[in-house]
C-alpha cells in the first residue's frame, strides 16, 4: 500500500496479487503465497503464509506455517512450531505454540493452545486453555476431529478429547473425554442468603 512504510529485514518472497499494508516488519525468510493479504502493523519472522490467507492487523507470527485461506487475527500470536492447515480461523488474543491445527478448525477468542494436536472442524470456545506445563515438563493435548469445546475450559495435559466430543463450558478436564459424549465438570451453584457486600470504610 505504501512501499516506504514496511521493513524487510531478510528475504520476502511474494506470489501474485499479494497485498501488504503499512507498518509491517518481515524478518528472516517470509513466504507469502498468491492472493495473501497482510493488514497493517504485523510482524512476520521466518513464516510461510499459504495462498489466499488473510492476516488482519497487529499479529505476531514467528516460525509458523499458515494454511490456505486461513484467517488470522487481529491481535493473534503464532509462536514457533505452529502449523495451521487450510481454512483455520485464529481470532483476537489467541496464542498458539508448537501445535498442529487441522483444516476448518477455529479458535476465535482469548485462548491459549500450546503443545497440542487439534483435528479438523474443531471449535475452541473463548477462554479455553491447554495447561501444558506442570512446572518441569511440557505435556501434550490431543483434540480429535469435530470436537466442540465450551468457553472457559481448561485441558490439563496430557489428555485426549475423543472425536465428536463436547466439553461443557467451564470444564476442567483432567481425564480423557470419550468420543461423541458430553463431558462436564462444575461445582454446585449456591446462594448465601445472609451474605452482605463489604462497604468501604
Amino acid at each position: 500500500m505504501d512501499p516506504a512504510r514496511i521493513d524487510v529485514r531478510g528475504e520476502l518472497i511474494c506470489g501474485r496479487d499479494v497485498t501488504i499494508d503499512v507498518g509491517c516488519v518481515f524478518e528472516g525468510r517470509v513466504e507469502l503465497g498468491d492472493g495473501v493479504t497482510v493488514g497493517p502493523n504485523n510482524v512476520l519472522i521466518n513464516a510461510k503464509i499459504a495462498a489466499g490467507a488473510q492476516i488482519k492487523p497487529f499479529c505476531h507470527i514467528e516460525e509458523a506455517v499458515v494454511g490456505e485461506k486461513s484467517l488470522i487475527g487481529p491481535y493473534a500470536r503464532l509462536r514457533p512450531g505452529t502449523e495451521l492447515a487450510e481454512d483455520v480461523h485464529v481470532g483476537n488474543f489467541v496464542e498458539i505454540k508448537n501445535s498442529k491445527v487441522a483444516a476448518h478448525s477455529k479458535a476465535n477468542h482469548l485462548s491459549y493452545v500450546g503443545d497440542a494436536t487439534v483435528g479438523s472442524r474443531v471449535n475452541i470456545g473463548a477462554g479455553t486453555i491447554t495447561c501444558n506445563y506442570d512446572g518441569a515438563n511440557k505435556l501434550r493435548t490431543v483434540i480429535e476431529d469435530e470436537v466442540f469445546i465450551g468457553s472457559d475450559t481448561q485441558l490439563i495435559a496430557p489428555v485426549t478429547v475423543g472425536k465428536g466430543a463436547t466439553l461443557g463450558a467451564v470444564t476442567t478436564l483432567t481425564k480423557n473425554a470419550p468420543a461423541g459424549k458430553l463431558t462436564i465438570s462444575r461445582s454446585t451453584q449456591i446462594t448465601l442468603d445472609k451474605w452482605t457486600r463489604p462497604v468501604k470504610k
